[in-house]
């Protein structure tokens, strides 16, 4: 990506959507088979969404903890061989459906499996003792806090650490946490060793994957879920009124979409704090993910140049506010420190001239989105909207149909009315049953220099397939699964196809 001529492709699936017979995609074999095939579609790109933990409403987009890997993507297989699990722990699974993720049956029965593998390797570990505390000793940063706070969260059923735990362990209380540590020291060494069978892993999956020459693009929220580890043990780096409470949480205002805004409700970060410790919080924070992944997409870019703040405990986002960011700074630092950084600036949305300036000051490709171009102006009525039209692409810029936050194409493109569909074929001089390849091949040989098509599209699957319905919560987000037999050997030939045309075999420029 940072060769001027180099052009690549890529596949938009997250790990949970990849087939496996436990409820939900892991690391395991069927990961492994899906890197066979993209290599056999000769695909370079391989884009995931964020890999941590999720909590409540199941949105990898609002983690635990943005350091730590997901437990539910660990592959129980792999456990099996190496003698922590038994085949018959793993008959005593139910049959779970492989379309959907039910992410509360995979949470209630995939966890206690995994937390049995845990407590085996703890009493047995001894030759591999030494890779662990090694583990445990280079992650303390974050590993000690979130293993600690997982502990609490499951004493307390789930209850939000700043507004319904005591307050001896919402606001850390030395003495009071040192007691708690050594009372369930046995449970905080199980959730370290769950990161560390996850580490093992990815790290194992990262290798092959990267040995087929395809290389990985994780993605980071830029705002931390409010009830995660990342606040309870650095609250300091967030906006507190003088009780400690958040006071201020993240959105966007009101648009024509929009009478009353978007109120996200993450807390927001207090960025001269963060200078002033240099933003080494940030800096681990990249240091982790990329050592986890070779691309990163950062999500909601224009928040390093400036976020909108809107007061705790609004209703609304009307009252907010933009605040500046000095994202010239930051950025600096993070150079500084790697040299540089491969990132795709998620630059969607409300932009200004000082986002665009900061995004192209640092050579970060920005996004592209095909189906943005069919739009309505604001009184409604069928609008070409250029900037997201291939014809006015530039070369530095990551180009999708759609992305996990959209509608599939197919599923956009029925829901469109009769002269917003008039408009798409008009453009792609198609008829309507071509509409989808159509756009995948107009995606293919733009100029732009990736692109990246989420797995849902080049399955034709309709909109009961769309990962994320957004400012929602329901069973339905983030469940799509592909099934093993959906990766056929035809799609994977009719893509190798266009990424020859296209010339996206990633090989120009090297």
């Amino acid at each position: 990506m940072n060769s001027k001529h180099k052009r690549d492709a890529g596949i938009l699936l997250h790990i949970t959507s990849l087939p496996s017979p436990y409820g939900i995609g892991d690391l395991g074999r069927n990961a492994y088979a899906v890197a066979d095939w993209m290599e056999k579609a000769d695909i370079r790109l391989w884009q995931l969404l964020p890999l941590n933990p999720t909590g409540f409403g199941n949105s990898p987009y609002a983690p635990r903890s943005t350091f730590a890997g997901n437990e539910l993507l660990i592959d129980l297989e792999s456990l099996m061989h190496e003698g922590f699990l038994s085949s018959e722990d793993l008959l005593s699974l139910p049959s779970f459906p492989d379309d959907r993720v039910h992410f509360q049956l995979v949470q209630e029965r995939k966890l206690p499996l995994l937390k049995k593998a845990a407590r085996t390797f703890l009493a047995a570990k001894k030759d591999k003792e030494d890779a662990f505390l090694c583990f445990c000793n280079e992650q303390a940063f974050w590993l000690d806090d979130y293993a600690l706070f997982m502990v609490l969260y499951e004493t307390y059923h789930d209850a939000r650490w700043f507004s319904q735990w005591p307050e001896s362990f919402a606001k850390r209380d030395k003495n009071v946490l040192r007691e708690f540590c050594e009372e369930h020291k046995s449970e905080i060494s199980i959730w370290k060793v769950l990161q560390y069978f996850f580490a093992l892993q990815w790290d194992a999956f990262k290798q092959y994957v990267n040995a087929k020459r395809i290389q990985l693009v994780g993605d980071v929220p830029i705002f931390v879920a409010a009830d995660s580890a990342d606040t309870w043990s650095n609250i300091h780096l967030f906006k507190t009124d003088d009780e400690g409470h958040f006071s201020a949480v993240s959105g966007v205002p009101p648009d024509i979409f929009s009478a009353t805004g978007q109120l996200w409700g993450n807390p927001v970060y207090d960025w001269k704090v963060l200078e002033a410790e240099g933003y080494q919080w940030w800096i681990k924070r990249l240091e982790r993910l990329f050592a986890m992944i070779d691309i990163l997409r950062v999500d909601h870019f224009r928040g390093f140049d400036a976020y909108y703040e809107i007061p705790a405990g609004d209703k609304t986002a009307e009252r907010g506010k933009w605040i500046d960011v000095d994202g010239k700074s930051f950025f600096k630092k993070v150079r500084d420190h790697f040299g540089s950084v491969p990132i795709i600036a998620e630059d969607l949305g409300l932009m200004t001239d000082s986002v665009e300036a900061l995004r192209d000051d640092n050579g970060f490709p920005g996004m592209k989105i095909l189906q943005f171009g069919f739009s309505k102006d604001e009184k409604g009525r069928s609008n070409y909207y250029d900037d997201f039209l291939p014809h006015n692409w530039q070369e530095n810029f990551v180009a999708y149909t759609g992305t996990h936050d959209n509608n599939t194409t197919l599923g956009w493109f029925k829901s469109l009315d009769v002269q917003d569909k008039e408009m798409v074929l008009t453009y792609l001089d198609c008829k309507e049953n071509e509409v989808l390849r159509k756009m995948i091949r107009t995606l293919m040989l733009s100029c732009a220099r990736t692109a990246i098509i989420p797995m849902q599209d080049l399955l034709e699957k309709d909109e009961e397939a769309r990962m994320n319905y957004p400012s929602t919560c329901n069973d339905v987000n983030w469940s799509w699964r592909a099934t093993a037999e959906e990766f056929t050997d035809e799609i994977a030939h009719e893509l190798a196809h266009l990424v020859a045309i296209s010339a996206r075999n990633g090989l120009l420029g090297n």
